[in-house]
């Protein structure tokens, strides 16, 4: 009988080893842990050498990645301190993701910023103070009262505002050049998702939240132009103060009333 040939073959498969594409990705991945590394202990001041023009940081402390600036100035002008926290696994997208807070006198907002290629967002920003506090800053200059502000989002594309919204609340409002800095009450500006136009102009919706007048309007911003239009109706209450009723009484004779009895304004500013 002749000899049968064996058609057994062995089922064990050849160990492949890692395919060159992996090599280099593993390569890049030990490298970039390595710059992390390398980079958590670099000391904050390394950080001034991105700051825009016009822009100084003094008083650093902390590391690049979680440091504070206890002094920052702008033009000249001293703005407050800020304290960041990055995100570095945002790194790996190509993004920047930073927790920031500022605080400036007893004024501060804490949120987080997002840096993208085209786009910079600032979302969950919370905080406010004595508006007071923002006076040396050429902000609502003579008035005093208590912010609270409340931004889900803001987003631009570095060269206008693409989507605005949240809220700005202020209570106890006060200045001396309207009826003698009598306390005007509170007041609540709100911006939906769809506050921001084609054109780049911002509306929010203005009304009171309790106090001598009862208020309901619009305020739109131009940043273009670097303009505002305050539109709507103002009406006193009946425990207005005198020294208020005596400034409406002057706006009425200029404005009238319509059929509620409401005071309509159109104020336009600049910004």
């Amino acid at each position: 009988m002749p000899a049968s040939r064996s058609t057994s073959r062995s089922t064990e498969q050849p160990k492949r080893g890692l395919r060159p594409r992996a090599y280099v990705l593993i390569g890049l991945l030990a490298l970039l842990a390595a710059l992390v590394v390398l980079a958590s202990a670099l000391p904050a001041r390394v950080a001034t050498h991105f700051l825009p023009a016009g822009v100084q940081a003094r008083d650093l402390s902390g590391s690049i990645w979680h440091g504070e600036a206890g002094a920052i100035r702008f033009n000249n002008l001293e703005i407050g301190a800020v304290e960041w926290d990055i995100h570095p696994a945002a790194l790996l997208q190509l993004s920047l993701v930073v927790d920031l807070q500022w605080v400036h006198r007893g004024f501060g907002l804490a949120g987080r910023a997002a840096v993208a290629r085209h786009a910079l967002t600032l979302s969950a920003v919370q905080g406010g103070g004595p508006v007071e506090d923002l006076n040396d800053l050429g902000v609502v200059a003579g008035w005093h009262g208590t912010a609270q502000v409340s931004i889900d989002e803001l987003r631009s594309d570095f060269s206008r505002i693409l989507a605005a919204s949240g809220s700005l609340q202020v209570s106890a409002l006060a200045s001396a050049a309207v009826a003698g800095g009598t306390d005007l009450g509170s007041y609540v500006l709100r911006l939906s998702p769809t506050a921001v136009d084609a054109s780049g102009a911002i509306t929010g919706q203005l009304s009171d939240a309790g106090g001598p007048l009862a208020v309901q309007g619009t305020i739109t911003l131009t940043p273009q132009q670097h303009t505002g239009l305050v539109s709507g109706t103002l009406q006193e209450r009946a425990d207005a103060p005198a020294e208020l009723r005596r400034d409406l009484a002057d706006l009425v004779q200029m404005r009238g009333r319509d059929a509620q009895g409401r005071i309509p304004i159109d104020l336009e500013f600049s910004f």
